[in-house]
């Protein structure tokens, strides 16, 4: 049995990539980074040394193109304001949960993309292919986190690599600060994460994720090693 963890840089995927090497042992593990023209590049750049801090071989595929044409704020080529609130108070606002941060069907393609890599990378083994949704994100701003949506893909993935590739959502049923509880036991390096949606080194504590993280480490009664 091999892993692939889809790896964003930021806190859930990281909690994931822990399981995954705590489970199988690094060589057996692999971690998938994709860069789609995010404004928030610098999570690639936490993703490569998480990757390096586990010393698990590192992937980066390019989906920028395909979300060319999408003015979601996450992207770097948008003219859409970055909001400075919580998810809930931005549906509220906009009467929608389909907030500004949503990229057309990203975790669709992302999962589609990493699927098709690990059926092309182990030949010969079975591939656990590890996604850090919770269920914070599917309750409030993105379908394509919602235990539904999840199932759907596993179900596709299963069928189209012929039983070989098999997704993994360890907390698709939990919360964030359950993530942040399980990577604190697994001593995950959160130090090395970036959860931020805006440019620049520094986190700007104000955008939902940020609001989110800082929660997260809130209820486990402990610091952010990262700030």
């Amino acid at each position: 049995m091999k892993a692939i963890v889809l790896l964003s840089g930021g806190l859930d995927s990281t909690t994931c990539l822990a399981i995954a090497v705590n489970k199988l042992g690094a060589k057996n593990v692999s971690t998938v980074s994709i860069f789609y023209g995010q404004r928030h590049a610098a999570e690639l750049d936490a993703a490569r040394a998480i990757a390096k801090f586990y010393n698990v071989a590192h992937y980066e595929l390019d989906a920028a193109e395909i979300f060319s044409r999408s003015n979601s704020a996450l992207l770097d080529t948008s003219n859409e304001p970055l909001e400075k609130k919580s998810y809930g108070e931005q549906i509220t606002k906009n009467k929608s949960p389909r907030i500004s941060t949503y990229v057309p069907f990203r975790n669709g393609l992302m999962i589609s993309m990493a699927a098709s890599f690990a059926d092309s990378l182990y030949d010969d083994d079975s591939v656990e292919l590890y996604i850090g949704v919770h269920a914070d994100d599917a309750g409030s701003a993105y379908a394509d986190c919602s235990a539904h949506f999840v199932a759907a893909m596993s179900a596709a993935v299963k069928i189209g690599t012929y039983e070989k590739v098999h997704l993994i959502a360890p907390f698709i049923c939990q919360k964030k600060s359950d993530v942040v509880k399980v990577g604190l036991e697994l001593g995950a390096p959160y130090r090395l994460t970036r959860s931020c949606y805006e440019r620049g080194d520094k986190p700007c504590g104000q955008c939902a994720t940020c609001i989110d993280r800082a929660r997260a480490f809130e209820l486990n009664g402990v610091k952010d090693p990262a700030m």
